[in-house]
């Protein structure tokens, strides 16, 4: 049976994914379960790159970054997420006004996860699929973590 995660932490994770760069982004978390986690960002000039269409770094830094929280939510608290490898392939062009990420994590280990994100561009009443990502991330106790070295 698979563990659930608790509001508390459910509540944490939406409040931390919107920190620093990300929250200069204005990507939100919208959905979090256990190894399964969706973003979203209302598209404004500043995703957008010089022909109107949605910076791919835009899309990449919402797959790889949706990707590190679905992996959060199947690590114990004490744990922190970083990527190690990530690989995009970019489909279409987004040029909608919001794009939404859903990640799932497809391999779930003790220090090495394995996400798949979807990008979907939200235009003219449907979503369309733009970009999908396999995420490689490890999972390093919080005390084996320094930003000095």
């Amino acid at each position: 049976m698979e563990k659930e995660i608790s509001n508390e932490r459910i509540k944490f994770l939406a409040d931390d994914y919107s920190r620093g760069f990300i929250k200069h982004c204005r990507f939100e978390a919208e959905v979090i379960r256990r190894g399964f986690f969706q973003s979203l960002v209302q598209i404004r000039e500043l995703h957008r790159q010089q022909d109107g269409f949605i910076h791919a770094g835009v899309m990449a830094t919402m797959a790889d970054h949706t990707a590190g929280y679905a992996a959060f939510t199947t690590v114990a608290e004490d744990f922190q997420i970083l990527t190690i490898e990530f690989k995009i392939n970019f489909l279409r062009p987004a040029y909608g006004n919001s794009l939404v990420c859903r990640s799932k994590v497809i391999r779930e280990g003790s220090q090495i996860i394995i996400a798949e994100s979807e990008v979907f561009d939200r235009r003219e009443g449907e979503e369309v699929p733009v970009a999908k990502a396999l995420v490689t991330l490890m999972a390093v106790h919080r005390d084996r973590l320094s930003s000095k070295g």
